[in-house]
């Protein structure tokens, strides 16, 4: 994506103010609101918008989160940009401030302030990184940047600690030069420290943590070094590093950020001999820790164990019994004499650890030393430089210590500094553009008054509790009721006992003898105290700045345990407070609240005239003018200077504003409807012209196409010709193609013509050729038919199979009717066993029913007819009548004779003359059950019966309309069968 097509500039930004508030707190209404300025801080942090300007100050607030700000591409976007052309940043800060450095060469400083954890450092980071990326930079420059960027894990390292309110809390203020070349090319460095918390060295709250560098060592040291300097892992080992009871902290990874420091002090040029002297220096600091002092009968302090001093005898390249006495005892000159004098265990305990902090607190300022020589440029031409102020918060406790006092000084200062700078550069502004403007004096004392209110809350409460106790009160005891409560005049004094000083000037620890000279101890004079050291070097950085071009950054904490998307009210009201924000607020809107350029102004709302739309001609101030008098603005609403217009009310803007998103719309809908006709114009020609030329090669590629599928037909019909011709001669070169295309056709059309069944008698007729594999082709799909259905037959179904084979083998061509009782189904009984009288059932239970059918009995004596069971069993045929069995038959005295639809079973006694609907089913059960040949004849015409032994009877079988049977006047059975037409 372009940067034009998503840069948002600071008035487009209005249009959501409801949402996210304004992005320039100038810009506000009720300016003078506190809780407005937090509403407007408030809704920006709900939406992830830290940032948040009061004219050229950025005001930072610490999303605890990554946001994804801080890209290389975010860093492109906000270079060269004018600084209000995209939402507030530290990269426009940095930029801003780099391209006025360039433009103008002259030097800039950033001051960053704000409380422990509002996010400082970091900011000071980005800052570095953004110039690492965005400046022109040559590879011979690269070990410089490199240099830069790498210093800030080092002196993290000796200087940040873990507290109760950050875990990487900068223990110290650092000022760092950026030095740039006349191409704006970064080619060197410098860094300046003040005030290290020393004491952290010695002691730490509950919650706390010494400084980094003593848990990076014991965690990603090699066992090689640890042997060396005499440690072990187990930081609970060490009174220094366990008081705090939170060696070990989540948040922070000491293995890993020991890497980054090692590589970063081989990029910084620290050789292996530095590195030695220094660990020996952090891991004596430690042992010191260790010594643990008793008391004598005389009541000296001793040391039973001699272990540590031993270990720190080594390190730093003393002799371990002067080191002892040293620390047991003090020596004290008088005019031409010395005397040493034995201390208390309490007087040994202070000078151990006056001697853990000289040592750690020289030792850092011997790193930066270091550190500079290796940023130092030795090209000696004019170089414009960028200082970043990364300095200790102003914060209130509940007690404040004495570093605290002096870090609240300082901001004081440097706040008191802001303010002044601020009112000359309003004043300055005004001046420049002509415009009046009056109450400067005004807000220059009321904002010392408010800021000496706040930022002496501390010492205020003190002098309130000393007026109010009982007793008198003066001013000698109000000075021993503040040295009561926080210890100033110790911290103050700083003392090192001469002896120990001795001891650490005659070190043969290489950077030792550099912190500690021996010049030192032929100076009598009493060594300047702690206050009056950081109230110089506060003066010579105030020198510094008054010499540069100001940009400012206030970091906020959004709320104490570092969570996100939490804002607490209370909280960043004291921020906004002790930072000064409102009062600077008040500077910036004591006269107007918004100005720009007149080329900038006109160019955004030129369309809300039709006289400066769409193209201004004249000048742009008189274009501004007739654009405002257009609008209506009112005389008390603005002024115009020389270079820049200046409105007083933030609502005039955004009327404005409002004006223009609303006017926007129909304009960008005239200009899309002439844009996208100029656009479809366009390309229609374009698609016009393609089209042609498209037409022209294809209706070429088709003739061509056709041409050699034209070419390929006849090739292929004179072969097939020939093919043709040649068909009956043995597999030649002339028939083979021809002979496999009739092969492969007939094959491949007869996929679709093979029979379905085996009553199919189709086959497709083959050509000559294929007469024989046609016929093979025939039995073998004949066979695999006649397996597929005999696989398919059921045992059910082969069982009534077989019964019809019987059954064929009795009536076929003998009796009518047979062919088409072919397609009936036989069953395994016409009765069901529930149908059969339980008596009869009983009667018979020795044999297994088989076969059971209704049937009429015609009686033989007046052929009556009788309704009657036959049940077929596996011994004989009963003919049942209800519970009685009327006629039981033995198959061994059985002979039948057969005349459908009448069945006589032929006995000695007597026959039974039977008539049944199902006679084909009947007939073949019986006979399969009698097992024996020739047992069923079929007549024609008449047949004789016994009607009972002796006498027989006769039944005729005629045809006539009808069917039925009756006795006719001759006494017999008659009958009658339908003629078919």
């Amino acid at each position: 994506i372009g940067r034009k097509h998503i840069r948002l500039h600071m008035e487009g930004a209005l249009t959501a103010r409801d949402k996210v508030g304004v992005q320039d707190f100038v810009l506000l209404d009720a300016y003078t609101s506190e809780t407005a300025f937090l509403d407007n801080l408030r809704k920006r942090f709900s939406e992830n918008l830290i940032y948040t300007y009061i004219g050229t100050l950025l005001v930072s607030v610490n999303p605890y989160q990554e946001l994804g700000i801080y890209t290389v591409s975010q860093m492109e976007l906000y270079q060269g940009v004018n600084f209000f052309e995209l939402p507030p940043h530290v990269y426009a800060i940095a930029d801003n401030a780099y391209r006025m450095m360039c433009s103008e060469l002259n030097n800039h400083f950033i001051l960053i302030s704000g409380e422990s954890g509002a996010g400082k450092t970091e900011a000071s980071k980005k800052i570095l990184q953004y110039f690492a990326v965005t400046c022109p930079m040559t590879e011979s420059l690269q070990i410089a940047r490199d240099r830069l960027l790498l210093s800030n894990p080092v002196l993290e390292a000796f200087g940040n600690a873990k507290t109760l309110r950050n875990d990487n809390s900068s223990r110290f203020g650092k000022y760092m030069d950026i030095q740039f070349d006349f191409k704006g090319v970064p080619v060197g460095g410098h860094i300046i420290s003040y005030l290290i918390e020393k004491s952290r060295v010695v002691y730490q709250n509950q919650g706390e943590r010494n400084f980094h560098i003593f848990y990076q060592l014991l965690e990603g040291g090699e066992e090689e070094l640890l042997a060396y300097l005499g440690l072990e892992r187990d930081h609970q080992l060490y009174k220094y590093l366990s008081q705090g009871h939170c060696a070990k902290e989540s948040s922070i990874n000491d293995k890993n950020d020991w890497k980054t420091v090692s590589n970063a002090f081989s990029v910084i040029n620290f050789t292996e001999d530095d590195l030695e002297n220094l660990f020996g220096i952090i891991a004596s600091v430690l042992h010191l820790g260790n010594i643990c002092f008793e008391e004598n009968q005389q009541g000296c302090a001793t040391i039973p164990d001699t272990h540590e001093i031993k270990w720190i005898a080594k390190l730093l390249g003393v002799h371990p019994w002067v080191l002892l006495e040293a620390l047991t005892h003090r020596k004290i000159e008088a005019k031409t004499e010395e005397v040493i004098c034995p201390l208390t265990p309490e007087l040994s305990a202070y000078a151990r650890d006056a001697m853990a902090k000289a040592v750690y607190g020289r030792t850092f300022t011997w790193l930066v030393n270091k550190i500079n020589s290796s940023l130092v440029n030795k090209d000696f031409t004019g170089k414009t430089v960028i200082g970043l102020l990364d300095i200790y918060g102003f914060e209130v406790f509940d007690k404040n210590g004495f570093e605290q006092f002096c870090i609240n000084y300082c901001n004081e200062k440097l706040q008191q500094l802001l303010i002044e700078r601020t009112l000359k550069a309003e004043q300055a502004e005004y001046e420049m553009e002509g415009i009046e403007w009056e109450p400067i004096q005004y807000f220059n004392n009321k904002i010392i008054c408010d800021l000496v209110e706040e930022r002496h809350k501390g010492i205020i409460s003190i002098l309130d509790e000393e007026c109010i106790r009982p007793g008198p009160a003066t001013d000698l005891s109000f000075l021993e009721r503040l040295e009561e409560k926080v210890g100033f005049l110790e911290k103050n004094n700083d003392l090192l006992y001469r002896h120990l000083k001795e001891v650490l000037c005659r070190s043969r620890n290489r950077i030792l003898k550099e912190c500690f000279l021996v010049a030192e101890l032929e100076n009598r004079r009493r060594p300047p105290t702690v206050g009056t050291q950081f109230k110089n070097s506060l003066s010579s950085l105030l020198e510094i700045l008054i010499s540069k071009e100001p940009s400012y950054i206030r970091c906020i904490k959004p709320n104490e345990r570092k969570e996100p998307n939490k804002f607490d009210d209370f909280l960043v009201r004291h921020q906004v407070k002790y930072l000064g924000l409102m009062e600077h607020l008040r500077v910036r809107r004591a006269g107007f609240a918004y100005r720009r350029k007149y080329e900038h102004f006109l160019q955004r709302y030129k369309s809300l005239c039709p006289d400066t739309w769409p193209h201004w001609h004249g000048r742009p101030a008189e274009g501004v003018e007739r654009l405002i008098k257009y609008i209506g603005y009112k005389p008390e609403e603005y002024k115009l200077g020389r270079t820049k217009i200046f409105i007083r009310f933030p609502r005039t803007l955004f009327a404005t504003e409002d004006a223009f998103e609303f006017s926007k719309h129909q304009l960008v809908a005239r200009i899309q409807g002439t844009y996208k006709g100029c656009l479809e114009r366009r390309a229609y020609l374009r698609k016009r012209q393609a089209a042609i030329t498209l037409e022209a090669h294809w209706r070429g590629a088709l003739a061509r196409k056709e041409a050699e599928k034209r070419k390929w037909a006849v090739q292929i019909i004179r072969k097939f010709i020939k093919g043709f011709i040649n068909r009956n001669k043995p597999l030649c070169p002339d028939n083979e193609e021809f002979i496999v295309f009739v092969q492969k056709n007939y094959i491949l059309n007869l996929r679709d013509h093979v029979p379905k069944n085996l009553l199919d008698k189709c086959w497709l007729k083959p050509p000559g050729i294929l007469a024989n594999a046609s016929e093979l082709l025939r039995k073998m799909c004949t066979r695999n038919l006649v397996r597929r259905y005999c696989r398919g037959i059921t045992a059910e179904r082969k069982a009534m199979m077989q019964q019809k084979v019987v059954t064929s083998e009795i009536f076929r061509d003998k009796k009518d009717g047979y062919a088409e009782s072919l397609n009936q189904p036989f069953a395994n009984s016409r009765i069901d066993e529930g149908d059969i009288s339980p008596k009869v059932l009983q009667l018979i239970s020795s044999e297994k029913i088989q076969y059971g059918v209704p049937v009429i009995k015609y009686d033989r004596k007046g052929f009556k007819t009788r309704q009657r069971q036959l049940i077929l069993t596996q011994k004989a045929a009963y003919v049942v009548e209800l519970a009685k069995i009327k006629q039981k038959i033995e198959y061994s005295m059985l002979q039948g004779k057969k005349q459908a639809p009448l069945t006589i079973l032929w006995v000695d006694l007597g026959d039974a003359v039977l008539w049944c609907e199902h006679v084909f089913e009947a007939v073949t059960k019986l006979v399969m059950l009698v097992q024996k040949e020739n047992i069923v004849t079929v007549v024609q015409g008449s047949l004789q019966f016994y009607i009972s032994p002796g006498k027989e009877g006769t039944i005729v079988f005629d045809t006539g309309p009808g069917e039925q049977i009756y006795k006719d006047k001759n006494g017999h059975l008659t009958v009658g069968k339908k003629i078919s037409k």
